[in-house]
């Protein structure tokens, strides 16, 4: 059901504020706004558990692997973000695995090719640097790879969270300190002259539409880049640190996360299409995995998905404001790499 925002008169004198999406960005932005503000959550989902590219992802912090495909710029903020996810994570009531060990990226011989040309293009950040790294350097960082690579890179500077923990536990912060949450309610976004903002009969001083590709028909030149993912548990493994391979068709990742957990994935396809999973993806990600590590081979598949990302032309997020409307999207591949820093730069002005 949709319902329509309209811009009136008069202001309201104790701040409140109405959150459109309770994705990854519109987490990030209750977290941030809700010591200070009276806070609504408009969610088209039926529940708070499963919103978005957010909670299928492997939420990698990799600033570095990333700067391979993205600007310098970009690449920095990442870093930046960091710091600030240590923050965030320290509000929640309960315990979300953030990591920052680093990443390493290998390849199977008849790939070496792949390795050196992304090694070569890794941009250069200040005080932050690629290491090239032997097999026994690899069986160093990861004794369960010892003797399956020989060569790889180590990218130092990166990191990792658990996202379905960081969904649960920011759901649950949020619930007790009284942010009222609207399921099931789409909101098409309509602009008026003057403010505040009325939101289904609700009066509100500001709203932060957060609807990533919901928002759509609202933004033009959004798109969605496809991105698909298994979750294996796999008692057999043991990885200290996200591992990516390169692969002739797209670079596979493997992200460890608590109890044994593995998301396996691709970094994009360029595809708007948000239907399930393709068995040619499914065999190409689970045999990947099984090419790093044979342990996988006894894993337990608990969930393979597909979902879309926001994007712009140029691939890079985008912050617009008009009236007391504040729209944060186009976060791309890099959502948790730059939610939080993206975020505060967008409430900074008028309400941080």
């Amino acid at each position: 059901m949709a319902f329509i925002i309209s811009i009136w008169g008069n202001t309201m004198k104790k701040p409140r504020i109405a959150i459109l999406g309770f994705g990854l960005v519109g987490r990030v932005a209750a977290l941030m706004l809700h010591k200070h503000y009276q806070l609504s959550v408009y969610e088209a989902a039926e529940s708070a558990s499963h919103n978005g590219a957010g909670a299928l992802a492997a939420a990698m912090l990799a600033p570095m692997a990333e700067s391979v495909s993205c600007e310098t710029d970009i690449a920095e903020l990442g870093l930046k973000a960091m710091g600030i996810w240590a923050e965030l994570l320290n509000q929640l009531p309960g315990d979300v695995m953030f990591q920052q060990a680093g990443t390493l990226v290998v390849a199977h011989t008849q790939d070496m090719g792949d390795l050196q040309s992304f090694i070569q293009r890794i941009k250069p950040l200040e005080g932050h640097s690629a290491q090239r790294v032997s097999g026994q350097h690899i069986a160093n960082l990861e004794p369960d790879l010892a003797g399956r690579f020989h060569q790889g890179v180590y990218l130092p500077s990166e990191g990792q969270l658990d996202n379905i923990a960081f969904y649960r536990e920011s759901y649950q912060l949020l619930q007790q300190v009284g942010v009222q949450f609207h399921f099931s309610q789409a909101v098409q976004l309509e602009q008026r002259n003057s403010a505040p903002v009325e939101v289904n009969g609700q009066i509100f001083d500001w709203i932060i539409d957060c609807r990533g590709i919901g928002a759509k028909t609202q933004n033009k030149g959004l798109r969605g880049v496809r991105g698909e993912v298994a979750r294996v548990f796999a008692p057999e493994v043991t990885l200290n640190r996200p591992v990516r391979l390169m692969h002739p068709r797209y670079p596979i990742y493997i992200a460890p996360k608590p109890n044994h957990e593995f998301v396996i994935g691709a970094t994009e396809i360029e595809s708007q299409d948000s239907g399930p999973i393709t068995v040619r993806s499914a065999l190409e990600l689970l045999s990947a995995a099984y090419t790093i590590h044979s342990g996988f081979a006894e894993g337990r598949v608990m969930a393979i998905e597909a979902g879309l990302r926001p994007a712009f032309d140029d691939n890079r997020p985008r912050i617009s404001s008009k009236g007391n409307v504040i729209s944060i999207n186009g976060l791309y591949r890099h959502g948790y790499l730059l939610a939080p820093v993206i975020v505060r730069q967008a409430l900074a002005k008028e309400l941080l």
